[in-house]
């Protein structure tokens, strides 16, 4: 049957596969819509509505659960972007849900402004990231969601709602980092600042110094972070901290050399042969943990805190009390040290400091985050498993979009607001509109 004109307005197909970035996750939804207005989207949830349909957004793809998955209605927001307003008396923007994180950045900077911490890829929408709790490191500025004023919402009827701190601040504690299940997020306000220098230090450090002053490193560091890579006693740290510029960044060989060659291109291969052949990965390792060597950069910050990421993987990443990163870390080191896994892709250590948002990882609490991943096409269930087991030992929160085996019992435990949560949504979507199966194993129904 052919599209009726509406349905070609919304940019609306039928049934269609989806995919995520990773390769892990697929679905088949009755119908992909790219609504152009906020009111395309608002009537694409009527409709779902009176079909009996569930509807998910969905932004690149990024997250490695089934967050976005459904069986219903798919919307994509590409065709909602861009920066709406910016109130620099405020210090504030009004972004567009569907804008790339790397769009808004160059937007941001060309108008001289930046946001204060980011996480190190810039190719999820900032509904996706935020959604999520994507974050970078940081001693003091917390994820992207942290740094919200205010967002937008179209909630299960199809209305719209607005909150902040000032209106309806039960809903902005919690929709800030929503994971889909409170509606389909249209705008978001964030907090900006002046556009500012960060200078890097990059520096290789044995895993044992590394450690043993972790919490050293913290304190001296607005932003502090590491790779451990497995089979070795090696790890590479990152330090970024203001400075009064004037930029200086890699020179263009270095750069490629370091970002694109070594961190990519090699990457990619090493990865591939370790896929390969799973006995040759220690000795690759010991290689590859000794390639990169000590820089020192400036740069505006999202130059500075992001980083291309062409090679491909699966990623499992908890949360911890920050005074228990040490400690289970030092687990996880022994236990693939005794095990026969083999391990191609470092282990990532970054921080953050307590916020106030319902289902933050960092909810309450200063915390580490620890991210252990495996290259795609990799089994990765072993490792994952007993890399949990360390994690979930210590107090461990999950990253809302990224593998992990959790479900709504262990995190009522974990977070203690999970209850509050819960209720808003009962509230603001009882017939589950926004629901799927991973919601449901999360959330309970």
């Amino acid at each position: 049957m052919a599209q009726t004109a509406k349905a070609r307005a919304a940019g609306t197909s039928g049934p269609t596969a989806w995919r995520n970035w990773a390769g892990n996750v697929t679905a088949t939804p009755a119908r992909v819509v790219t609504p152009a207005s906020v009111g395309e989207l608002r009537e694409t949830v009527r409709r779902a509505a009176e079909e009996g349909l569930r509807v998910k957004a969905v932004g690149t793809g990024h997250s490695f659960t089934a967050a976005a998955a459904t069986d219903g209605v798919l919307v994509r927001p590409q065709a909602l972007t861009g920066i709406l307003s910016v109130d620099r008396a405020a210090g504030t923007v009004t972004v567009a849900a569907g804008t790339v994180l790397e769009d808004l950045n160059r937007a941001l900077a060309e108008q001289g402004l930046s946001l204060t911490n980011m996480g190190d890829i810039m190719e999820q929408t900032i509904s996706g990231a935020t959604s999520t709790g994507t974050h970078g490191t940081g001693r003091d500025s917390a994820s992207i969601a942290a740094q919200i004023r205010g967002l937008e919402l179209v909630t299960a009827d199809g209305g719209l709602l607005a909150c902040s701190e000032k209106v309806e601040p039960e809903v902005f504690a919690a929709a800030r980092l929503g994971i889909g299940a409170l509606g389909i997020v249209t705008s978001i306000t964030l907090a900006v600042e002046p556009l500012f220098f960060l200078t890097a230090r990059e520096e290789p450090m044995p895993f044992d110094r590394v450690t043993a002053e972790f919490d050293q490193h913290v304190a001296e560091n607005e932003h502090f972070e590491f790779y451990w890579f497995p089979h070795t006693g090696n790890c590479n740290t990152k330090r970024n901290n203001r400075s009064q510029g004037p930029a200086a960044p890699t020179g263009a060989v270095s750069a490629w050399v370091e970002d694109e060659l070594l961190s990519n291109g090699i990457f990619q291969a090493v990865n591939s042969l370790g896929r390969a052949v799973p006995a040759a990965i220690p000795a690759i390792a010991r290689v590859a943990s000794r390639a990169l060597s000590a820089r020192t950069y400036t740069d505006i910050p999202y130059k500075v805190f992001t980083s291309p990421r062409r090679v491909r993987f699966v990623e499992m990443e908890y949360a911890v009390p920050r005074e228990r990163l040490v400690e289970a870390l030092r687990e996880l080191k022994a236990m693939v040290d005794r095990s026969p896994l083999r391990v191609s892709f470092p282990v990532e250590v970054r921080t953050a400091p307590a916020d106030d948002i319902t289902l933050s990882t960092a909810s309450g609490r200063e915390s580490a985050y620890i991210a252990v991943h495996m290259y795609r096409g990799t089994p990765y269930q072993a490792y994952f498993t007993a890399a949990e087991r360390i994690f979930t030992a210590h107090g461990g929160r999950p990253h809302w979009g990224k593998v992990h085996t959790r479900d709504a019992e262990y995190l009522a435990g974990a977070y203690p607001r999970f209850g509050e949560f819960t209720a808003l949504r009962d509230r603001l979507d009882p017939d589950r509109r926004f629901g799927n199966d991973y919601l449901r194993r999360v959330l309970g129904d």
